[in-house]
């Protein structure tokens, strides 16, 4: 028979217990992280390459990841779209880069006029590119103007532009859906607060727009001396559910769009899924991480919180805080987000660089060109 002595086992426990606070064993954050399973807790920033090609446009927003290529697109590479010309003028930026798996940046389009690309960049069936513009005539936010959806060829050529008085009003960001020829497209409309479903269908490289329905509506949406603009930005769609989550910067919270795909009805602003001032300050992009979280770029223009700037913060689809990454150290440097095979590519338009990070237990064979702050 084992006998225990029980004055020994207490003494052992308050060792041990002990040490696991002195040398912080566990969550890197304390009581305000649970990285058990955290997405972002397992990456290691590998690169930083340039977004400002040869014009000098500056402030990167939008950014999303090309499969297959074809073109000048290369298979895994990533595109960002550039809103400021080389002047830093908000709304006048035409250009978008590629960076491709070696960290090589080449320009893919440029537009003829002053255009503000937003974040509302995916890649749509046939290797075509779909970007928003929403344009200034001089970097004001008294001169904001409705902007449009580009159509951009795999070789870099404009071949469509969708406008609408009332369903494509400041197209800010937008998520993809596509399956075979056809594609859902969901558009956040910063100047009107709503979000609008698009149904394409590409038949030999001609996108056709079938159907345009309003299918959300009621974000705080305003212009602002500082932000230009501020409305629902970030968009996720969930096929499985048919759920599509938005992340209204001005309202400082996360919704959810049920029946997203299928409805022909405006849902309003939805059903709030996660509303955190603690961790949110004007959340921006939205992206799906590999375990089925949710993330979120915060863009400090709502709820500011200077020892939290420029985050991307994860949380679970049922609303709980799990982790949180800093881009950068400045104010306002974090926007577009895009997650493909567990790699995560998030703009910092203060030194307009493109972060890439991939698993820490991932051998990429690059150099760490500057590691992102975890968990601050």
């Amino acid at each position: 028979m084992i006998v225990f002595n029980t004055e020994k086992f207490r003494l052992l426990a308050f060792v041990v217990g002990l040490a696991l606070v002195l040398f912080g064993v566990g969550s890197a954050n304390g009581a305000d992280t649970d990285d058990s399973g955290s997405f972002l807790a397992s990456l290691k920033n590998v690169a930083n390459p340039s977004t400002v090609p040869a014009n000098g446009d500056e402030n990167p927003y939008g950014v999303a990841f090309v499969s297959r290529g074809g073109g000048l697109l290369k298979a895994g590479s990533i595109l960002v779209s550039n809103f400021n010309n080389s002047m830093n003028s908000q709304g006048t930026g035409t250009t978008i880069v590629q960076v491709d798996k070696h960290d090589n940046q080449s320009l893919f389009f440029r537009g003829k006029r002053a255009l503000g690309l937003t974040t509302a960049l995916g890649v749509l069936p046939q290797d075509l590119v779909i970007v928003g513009n929403v344009p200034t005539t001089n970097g004001m936010s008294d001169t904001v103007m409705q902007g449009s959806l580009l159509i951009v060829s795999p070789k870099g050529v404009l071949i469509d532009t969708l406008t609408s008085s009332t369903l494509l009003d400041g197209p800010w960001d937008l998520t993809v859906q596509a399956n075979g020829s056809s594609a859902l497209v969901f558009v956040s409309n910063v100047l009107s607060g709503t979000v609008t479903r698009l149904n394409i269908t590409v038949k030999r490289g001609t996108p056709t727009v079938t159907s345009m329905t309003q299918i959300a509506s009621g974000y705080l949406h305003k212009t602002d001396p500082a932000a230009l603009v501020i409305g629902p930005t970030g968009l996720v769609f969930d096929s499985t559910k048919d759920l599509l989550y938005v992340a209204s910067t001005g309202d400082n919270e996360i919704f959810s769009i049920a029946n997203a795909g299928t409805t022909t009805t405006d849902n309003g602003m939805g059903t709030v899924v996660y509303s955190d001032p603690a961790h949110l300050h004007g959340p921006l992009a939205l992206a799906m991480a590999p375990n089925g979280d949710l993330l979120t770029s915060n863009g400090d223009a709502v709820n500011p919180d200077p020892r939290h700037n420029s985050e991307i913060v994860e949380f679970t689809p049922s609303g709980s805080f799990v982790d949180q990454l800093q881009v950068d150290s400045v104010a306002g440097a974090a926007f577009g987000i895009a997650v493909s095979s567990g790699e995560l590519a998030a703009v910092d338009d203060n030194p307009n660089t493109l972060g890439i990070f991939v698993d820490s237990d991932t051998d990429t064979g690059k150099g760490m060109g500057g590691m992102g702050m975890m968990g601050m």
